[in-house]
């Protein structure tokens, strides 16, 4: 990726950001020591009242006073809560860049459907598919990517994007309860994708669907024909073994196998020709997962960076200033103030009584 001259845009709002989002997960613990504080106050008041009567107790120590209690432990909370935060780092994008990169659109149609949980392959068509996807989209990091779940029809769950972190999420939590229709829709994921992509991109364009094949439609290897004319390469990589394997399903909580109209269990064989027969009109090549994962990848990335790139421009942050050293001050003046603070009231105040917190 080859910058141009940097250039600055006045315009654009200076972008926040936390450098280590992870560590954000710190203030969890500010809710649990709130609890642990009022817990440990309930105890004190519990014992007092035990030794003595209240205002007895109110008597002999005319100095105490809960509402400083209240006033230290919140600032104790506040400096917590501001390291937390300066230890994740805040920071302001203050310039924004202009880079040029030469990319393909590429979507990716995910099958669905009930026969993908079928277990000729382990752990399933389903699980075997998601982990060679996931390891797809990261091995096509320097394209752009969308995604196209489908069973007895299509949807776009993502649209061309660079976020890979939302894509990778869809493929982890993919299941046939997706879509309540079940099939494999594939004309229908070919022209969902070819409507999907910018319209000014004639060319630079390709679909990689990741399928078992099981009840294609008729209209597949036309559809890819005709998405061929009008510029998209179709890759077709197929999951399952063409011996098969019933279909797990559950009938009244119990796990048993998917069954026909006669009660005999259904049996899911991979439909490696119609994979291939749409994968030559689509002018692509077809894959079997089968042949193993790593090999698949890189035929599939050595094909799709062979393809002609188009020129993109895209304007980023490239330069952002840190700000935890003020919310590091500011915890430790907290911290400081909370030290100084007594747990006794001045002897100028008037006796109060004990309250409960």
């Amino acid at each position: 990726m080859t910058p141009e001259q940097p250039k600055t845009n006045n315009n654009q709002q200076p972008m926040l950001r936390f450098e280590y989002t992870e560590n954000l997960y710190a203030l969890g613990l500010l809710p649990v020591l709130l609890l642990f504080f009022w817990l440990a106050w309930r105890a004190r008041l519990r014992a007092i009242r035990r030794f003595g009567d209240s205002n007895l107790m109110e008597r002999l120590m005319p100095e105490v006073s809960p509402s400083r209690h209240y006033l230290k432990f919140g600032l104790l909370l506040l400096a917590l809560a501001l390291l937390a935060i300066g230890w994740a780092n805040p920071q302001y994008g203050t310039k924004l860049v202009k880079y040029k990169r030469k990319s393909v659109d590429v979507f990716i149609a995910f099958d669905v459907s009930q026969s993908m949980m079928a277990q000729d392959i382990s752990p399933s068509r389903l699980g075997r598919a998601s982990r060679f996807a996931q390891n797809l989209v990261e091995g096509l990091s320097s394209e752009r990517l969308g995604l196209i779940l489908f069973a007895g029809s299509a949807f776009v769950q993502s649209p061309i994007t660079q976020d890979f972190n939302s894509i990778i999420l869809a493929l982890r939590s993919a299941s046939p309860n997706m879509i309540p229709n079940q099939g494999t829709a594939i004309a229908e994921a070919i022209g969902l994708a070819e409507d999907s992509f910018e319209e000014n991109n004639k060319s630079h364009k390709a679909l990689i669907i990741i399928t078992d094949g099981e009840n294609h439609d008729e209209d597949a290897v036309s559809r890819a024909r005709e998405a061929r004319e009008n510029g998209l390469l179709i890759f077709t990589v197929g999951v399952g073994t063409e011996a098969g394997s019933f279909i797990p399903a559950y009938e009244n909580g119990r796990e048993g196998y998917k069954r026909d109209q006669t009660g005999n269990p259904v049996m899911s064989r991979l439909n490696e020709q119609t994979l291939r027969q749409v994968a030559e009109a689509g002018d692509g090549s077809y894959f079997n997962l089968s042949a193993g994962s790593e090999r698949v990848l890189e035929a599939l990335k050595t094909r799709i960076n062979d393809m002609e790139k188009r020129e993109l421009e895209q304007r980023v942050f490239s330069e952002y200033n840190s700000y935890f050293q003020w919310f590091v001050g500011l915890a430790i003046l907290a911290l400081i103030i909370e030290f100084l603070i007594s747990y006794r009231r001045s002897r100028r105040m008037a006796g109060g009584r004990f309250s409960e917190f």
